[in-house]
């Protein structure tokens, strides 16, 4: 039974947690109000206090102390530490507690996280970083609190979904255009003063294959036509997707390049999309093209002839003077180039958007959701997931309808730049 003691001003209640100590006695808890900074008012309401606690021992439900006022901050390193992510992903969840999580919470513990604390804590977040970056900081955090349940360091989370209060405020979401294959052909002319041949052929494959910039970045080429499929090291693969390639061709989407533990490291897809896409023949040709022009590694070299992941800055030194514009630049033969004019319909956008324009391109076209989602990495959820599947029609109709776009923008006599020239 709980004990109750006055101890000079204040009511002081003790209970058993459950436990014992290594000499063999019952180890003891006490509080002197039922919330910090609140003291009990009467015996009574100090004595229901404590077998309020007593009924959570019996029922398994009781939170120790020592979980309880666990430093939220040093929690949320050792939770981290306790995941299997991805290496974006820890960099991420990284950024976040060091700047945003430990900072702020530091050693409240993390049983005493209280739901209008939390509240407080999101309001402040407001106007200091982006919606988008709010929201991955509210999910690591909930995330966090959730386990903490699960480990016993709480009863329950803080983060509680009410129903809307105040004024409404419409989430604010990027201003896009409907991307127009003219468009992509601008910004193509600009890459090809910027970057040559490979900038050219960069602009093409992002609108027309959806792939994302570290797909992009991590393309090799045994992965690309003509060399895939023949070429994959993975002999099953190889044997089933020789027969079905053989008239259309198509690369494998198998890598990214990305940095795991400051390394460039080549690694799988985001969400382990690996997927095989077919692309129409003219992309095919510039692909083959590009490939033997050089002997690197990736598809996509940089200027300097390395990884585009660590040999620069790609908004500063490619994305901005493509889609922006750039003055003429005069000085050394290999540096000089002409005035470079902005894209306005890209103009300040992120390259990503080529990818979103593809997703419209797919569905303008009129295929199947089935086969549009697969070619973005993307999976069906539910029964519909469960029994589609991409047949080659599927595919073939998807290289038909983007060959049938190009060829609608080169019947108008647009410049095309001439094929690299072939390495002995």
């Amino acid at each position: 039974m709980p004990y109750v003691e006055w101890r000079g001003n204040s009511i002081r209640v003790k209970w058993w947690a459950g436990e014992y100590l290594p000499s063999g006695k019952k180890k003891y808890e006490s509080a002197s109000g039922p919330e910090r900074g609140v003291r009990f008012r009467s015996d009574t309401e100090a004595y229901d206090y404590g077998l309020d606690r007593e009924h959570d021992v019996r029922h398994g439900t009781h939170i120790g102390r020592t979980n309880r006022s666990t430093p939220t901050d040093t929690y949320a390193w050792t939770w981290l530490d306790a995941q299997d992510l991805r290496p974006e992903s820890v960099r991420m969840y990284t950024a976040i507690i060091k700047n945003w999580i430990a900072p702020y919470w530091k050693s409240q513990g993390v049983g005493d996280v209280t739901s209008l604390e939390y509240d407080a804590w999101k309001k402040s977040l407001t106007g200091h970083v982006s919606a988008s970056y709010e929201s991955s900081i509210l999910s690591v955090f909930g995330m966090m609190m959730e386990d903490a349940v699960l480990a016993g360091f709480r009863a329950d989370s803080p983060v509680v979904k009410r129903r809307r209060r105040g004024r409404y405020k419409k989430k604010p979401r990027e201003k896009k255009r409907p991307l127009a294959v003219d468009t992509v052909y601008q910004l193509a002319v600009n890459a090809h003063t910027v970057w040559g041949y490979t900038g050219w052929t960069y602009i093409w494959t992002m609108a027309f294959t959806g792939m994302r910039t570290g797909e992009l970045w991590g393309l090799r080429r045994e992965f690309v036509p003509p060399n895939w499929p023949a070429s994959d090291p993975d002999q099953e693969r190889r044997e089933e997707s020789l027969p079905r390639y053989a008239v259309m061709p198509a690369l494998r989407v198998q890598h990214q390049h990305q940095y795991v533990d400051g390394y460039p490291t080549f690694t799988g897809p985001k969400y382990e999309s690996y997927r095989t896409l077919v692309v129409p023949p003219f992309l095919a040709d510039m692909l083959s093209a590009l490939t033997a022009s050089h002997g690197h590694d990736v598809v996509f070299p940089s200027l300097s002839g390395g990884y585009l992941l660590s040999a620069c800055n790609f908004g500063a030194t490619y994305w901005h003077p493509i889609s922006r514009g750039a003055p003429a630049r005069v000085g050394r033969k290999d540096t000089a180039r002409p005035e470079i004019p902005p894209v306005p319909a890209m103009s300040g956008k992120r390259i990503y958007l080529l990818r979103h324009g593809h997703k419209e391109w797919l569905e303008e076209d009129g295929h199947s959701e089935t086969a549009s989602e697969a070619r973005m990495g993307h999976e069906v959820a539910g029964v519909k997931g469960l029994y589609s599947n991409v047949t080659p029609e599927m595919e073939k109709r998807i290289a038909d309808t983007l060959q049938e776009r190009w060829e609608k923008l080169t019947a108008t006599g647009v410049w095309l730049p001439q094929f690299p020239i072939r390495l002995p």
